[in-house]
């Protein structure tokens, strides 16, 4: 049985997908039920298109619809009119992003850091309104409330950070120690909404959690790096406690919100885990900054998007949150307990044990398919012009070397666990 190919909605990056590519051409057909199921592969262009025209494919991986408005309509088309299921749902990405997950995480009791949402330093141009402000001048003062910036400096607390209310790759973030400072980074955000938001100083750990449908790899990140470095090989930095508290979070806005391909950022200090970021439209995947954990990432997306299409899986659209605020707002539960309550809603989204049972029936040569493909010349081949595509030339054999001493760790920790 041939499904429709899986689609790959790109912007411009080529690592990651060549290797899923090669890893599903490597799978070939999968059983399930009884029946063998024919997967392949598309690179998606942009062009116009009919909106009762039948789309060819089963599943979309979108990487570029936040950014770009024709995608992102053709997106919310193929959702709404033919059922072709996406890794991120694009109603909630495109309208809840940081600040909407912010808001919703607080009311579900999640520790976010004190955080204010300001006004636009310039506010976007609205014609009526100048209208309105020029024949009354008092309109402005009326609906605009003057308000002492510093001020609200002094109650989210120094240092803090300063970032986008819809934010995405650390573009405009700043950390922010004094009033002044504030002042002078809030003259320069121009038309952005901005949100501040409480620094955590001195913590333990800054980890990123990468979350592929139902599985979530959490890993120890150190953003002051340079990007090959950012990502530490470290095994056992959280306890099994913390560690499952943040891998619960991950999830549970990843199942809130329908996201399936997303990457979530906490703090850990003394042993407690405060989210801080956890709307990213395009989670980082390259070769470059994952290195030792982009194998797993590659097995994962090949794993939940085969899960997927073979089984049928029905995209959501739709939200429960009320669901998960009856959980929220109980004032007879711990925070353990209603993290174990937001764990299980999760899990019940994700299929978790249909997920696991599928992959242990379906996909039980893919492990074995993934570390001869990543110890093999082709992926070798791919590494080597992924560098020479990133790094001048002056550094590329210093970091062909890196990245296949990395990459070759990960392989003998996969040899070493059979």
């Amino acid at each position: 049985m041939a499904s429709g190919p899986i689609g790959l909605l790109l912007g411009t990056e080529d690592d990651w997908p060549t290797a899923f590519e090669a890893l599903l051409g490597k799978l070939g057909p999968v059983e399930w039920q009884g029946r063998r199921h024919e997967l392949s592969t598309e690179r998606i262009v942009n062009e116009p298109f009919d909106l009762r025209a039948k789309p060819r494919y089963s599943l979309v991986i979108d990487r570029l619809a936040w950014w770009y408005d024709l995608p992102r309509a053709w997106l919310k088309k193929v959702a709404l009119m033919d059922d072709v299921y996406l890794l991120n749902n694009p109603f909630t990405f495109q309208s809840m992003e940081k600040h909407s997950a912010y808001c919703a995480m607080i009311r579900l009791g999640v520790r976010v850091p004190e955080t204010w949402l300001i006004p636009h330093k310039v506010p976007t141009p609205l014609a009526s309104f100048e209208y309105m402000a020029e024949k009354f001048p008092d309109v402005a003062s009326r609906y605009n409330m003057p308000f002492e910036l510093g001020e609200i400096g002094e109650r989210v607390g120094f240092p803090l950070f300063m970032k986008p209310f819809d934010g995405g790759q650390w573009v405009g973030v700043s950390r922010v120690g004094s009033a002044e400072e504030l002042r002078a980074r809030y003259d320069e955000s121009g038309a952005r909404m901005m949100h501040v938001q409480a620094a955590i100083e001195d913590f333990d750990v800054f980890a990123r959690s990468l979350s592929i449908g139902a599985e979530t790899m959490v890993m120890r990140f150190e953003p002051d790096r340079p990007i090959h470095d950012r990502y530490q090989v470290a095994h056992g930095f959280l306890s099994p406690e913390l560690g499952w508290e943040v891998v619960t979070v991950s999830k549970l806005v990843n199942a809130f919100f329908r996201w399936e391909f997303n990457s979530c950022e906490s703090i850990v200090k003394d042993g407690i885990a405060s989210p801080i970021d956890y709307a990213n439209a395009s989670p980082d995947v390259a070769i470059t900054s994952l290195h030792y954990y982009f194998p797993w990432a590659m097995r994962a997306l090949v794993r939940w998007c085969v899960f997927c299409v073979v089984t049928g899986r029905v995209m959501r659209v739709d939200l429960d949150t009320r669901e998960y605020f009856a959980v929220g707002d109980r004032e007879d539960l711990s925070e353990d307990e209603k993290l174990r309550e937001y764990r299980r809603l999760a899990d019940d989204y994700f299929e978790t044990a249909r997920y696991e049972e599928f992959v242990g029936d379906s996909l039980e040569r893919l492990d074995e398919l993934t570390v001869e493909y990543f110890e093999g010349s082709e992926f070798d081949d791919l590494l080597v012009a992924t560098v020479r595509s990133t790094f001048p030339a002056n550094e590329q054999e210093r970091f062909v070397e890196h990245y296949r001493g990395l990459i070759a760790a990960w392989v003998a920790d996969q040899h070493g666990a059979n």
